[in-house]
């Protein structure tokens, strides 16, 4: 059954964010909220994860999987990024967008587009989901908690773990999210792509 944490949504407790990344290193996937909607988190660099996570969601190899990162920084290693790229970049994050780039060597081959080789990345603003990604060290693999045959992502904490309780570790709750998934721009044309108009702006990024 999955373990069930409340945590505050400004002062989370640390104890619990630990507990979450210790489940996460083991290869667990977890439910977590961000600044759009609840989302399934797992290690990027576990291979049995990767694929628990896909089948949880129902989703084959070539649906974009998202690497949610600390910051830019962060995010510009798992990607390739040039000056025109990264100035879109710099005006969004924080925030609910999804970011469509060529992965970089970072990246493991196996969650990466097959045939593209790229990758959704995105910096969220999220104080728990923040405190999650600086505990753990590095940038999670992750894909939007929508049920396999819905449209719409899932937002209540207690709903979730009634649904997936045997299928994941744990269920982050520190309250609703916004229902709505990120807008996701695809980058790695000579110009910006929306894929999916979601809760973020285009005018932020001047689109």
């Amino acid at each position: 059954m999955a373990q069930y944490f409340e945590v505050h949504p400004e002062n989370p407790q640390v104890r619990l964010l630990k507990q979450t990344v210790a489940l996460l290193e083991k290869g667990s996937i977890v439910a977590v909220p961000t600044d759009s909607s609840y989302a399934l988190v797992c290690h990027l660099d576990d291979k049995a994860a990767a694929d628990n996570l896909r089948r949880i969601r129902g989703v084959d190899d070539k649906h974009h999987l998202t690497l949610l990162c600390r910051d830019l920084s962060e995010l510009a290693s798992y990607a390739r990024v040039d000056n025109r790229q990264y100035r879109l970049l710099k005006l969004a994050t924080p925030g609910p967008y999804t970011f469509i780039l060529e992965a970089s060597k970072e990246v493991p081959r196996r969650v990466s587009h097959p045939s593209r080789k790229t990758i959704g990345l995105r910096v969220p603003e999220h104080k728990v989901l923040q405190e999650l990604l600086a505990l753990h060290g590095s940038a999670l693999l992750a894909t939007t908690l929508i049920a396999p045959g819905e449209t719409d992502p899932l937002n209540d904490a207690h709903d979730i773990r009634d649904r997936y309780e045997h299928q994941i570790a744990a269920v982050l709750d520190s309250g609703a999210c916004a229902q709505e998934p990120t807008t996701v721009i695809d980058l790695t044309g000579d110009e910006p792509e929306i894929i999916r108009q979601g809760r973020g702006d285009l005018a932020r990024v001047g689109l």
